[in-house]
């Protein structure tokens, strides 16, 4: 009886146990834990788990990364230039005789065959990348890539080259737009808000450094709204990992949809992996004005300002170290006047948005639309006043 009860109690532990462990093994298949396309290894598996690891659906983001960069290269790299400088080499025979230098009018007719029977070589050298914006053949490039180039050749992807016209330019945002005459229809990329930008994007930045033409970096989008960094009076730009090196400057940035969002502009001295671009809608609002008027209207209130330290939010009793400006100087019959700003206020927003550093409220003035009326937010005495203000138009 006893062995009778024995063997019963150790079936129904056995039955327990077998319901115990398949209800286990139902709910992990339930959470994919164990499943047919799952990546579970055992120091005992035979399987190669790089193998394994490509059958599993979350590995196919990697295959989708590489899928969306070949596209973007296919689709928008036709339309990046590459910008260089011509000049002139004339080859004579190299001769000297100091007959030349005691005799001034043959001196003078040396020079004169030099001139015009000698051999003349034409050498071009690249000095960035620019980005076809329509099918007219305008180019948005930068300013500091084309100052004092006379002769400014523009290669495309397909090897046609043609000389281009200087249409405008713009250093205060370190901007330019020239043109090229073509007859075949030129590719025009598609352009993304930049105002959608989050950091941790991926981008792509397509270029011609040290000449290499259509050379293509990856990285992510670290900052946004950079300002303070002495590349341009205006400054709002984008801040990349991609790599940007000499001669990557004009050429596009692309976020993963193809789509192009800012324009390459340059990279610090602070180490690699730091790099900035102007973000597009800003790039194609200065080239609008460029194409239509050849210069660029901007907002102005006339006010003098200068960034806050310690010692000064201790000396307006603000102590909670609140961001802003303080307002040093205030024009006479400026639009800042009229709105009641005075020597003193610290300006904490402008239209809404935090004023960050003198900068930044440099660029939000002088992106305004003139005529806009917008709000200020300004501590005087230890009180928070809002103000509104009619942007008037920077004159040089």
């Amino acid at each position: 009886m006893k062995n009778v009860k024995t063997k019963l109690h150790s079936f129904f532990r056995s039955i327990t146990l077998v319901f115990f462990t398949t209800t286990l093994v139902l709910f992990l298949w339930n959470q994919n834990i164990f499943s047919l396309n799952g990546t579970i290894f055992s120091v005992y598996d035979n399987n190669t788990p790089d193998q394994e690891i490509l059958k599993h659906p979350q590995y196919n983001l990697i295959s989708d990364l590489q899928t969306a960069f070949v596209r973007n290269v296919k689709t928008v790299g036709p339309s990046v230039v590459n910008l260089s400088k011509v000049y002139t080499e004339i080859n004579s025979n190299g001769s000297h005789d100091s007959f030349y230098d005691n005799n001034s009018w043959f001196f003078s007719l040396k020079n004169l065959f030099d001139k015009y029977l000698s051999k003349k070589k034409y050498i071009s050298k690249t000095i960035g990348s620019g980005v076809i914006i329509n099918k007219k053949g305008y180019i948005l490039t930068n300013y500091h890539v084309i100052e004092g180039h006379d002769k400014i050749l523009v290669r495309l992807s397909d090897q046609r080259s043609f000389f281009a016209d200087v249409i405008g330019v713009d250093s205060e945002t370190d901007l330019a737009v020239i043109k090229i005459n073509s007859f075949r229809r030129l590719p025009q990329p598609v352009f993304g808000p930049s105002t959608e930008i989050k950091v941790g994007q991926w981008v792509m930045a397509i270029g011609n450094p040290y000449g290499l033409q259509g050379s293509v970096t990856v990285g992510v989008i670290s900052g946004i709204h950079r300002s303070n960094l002495g590349i341009a009076t205006y400054e709002n730009f984008l801040q990349t990992d991609a790599a940007i090196n000499p001669g990557n400057s004009g050429g596009p940035l692309i976020n993963l949809s193809g789509e192009i969002v800012g324009i390459n502009t340059s990279v610090t001295a602070l180490g690699s992996g730091v790099g900035f671009a102007i973000p597009i809608d800003i790039a194609l609002r200065i080239s609008g004005e460029l194409m239509n008027n050849g210069s660029v209207q901007r907002g102005w209130i006339g006010v003098g300002v200068q960034e806050m330290t310690p010692a000064l939010f201790w000396a307006f009793k603000i102590h909670d170290s609140k961001k802003g400006i303080l307002v040093n100087n205030v024009e006479n019959n400026a639009p800042a006047k009229k709105a009641g700003i005075m020597r003193g206020d610290i300006v904490l927003k402008y239209n809404g948005r935090h004023v960050r550093n003198v900068k930044n409220f440099q660029f939000m003035v002088a992106d305004t639309q003139i005529g806009k009326q917008v709000f200020i937010d300004v501590i005087r005495d230890g009180l928070e006043k809002t103000l509104l203000i009619t942007i008037g138009e920077l004159t040089s």
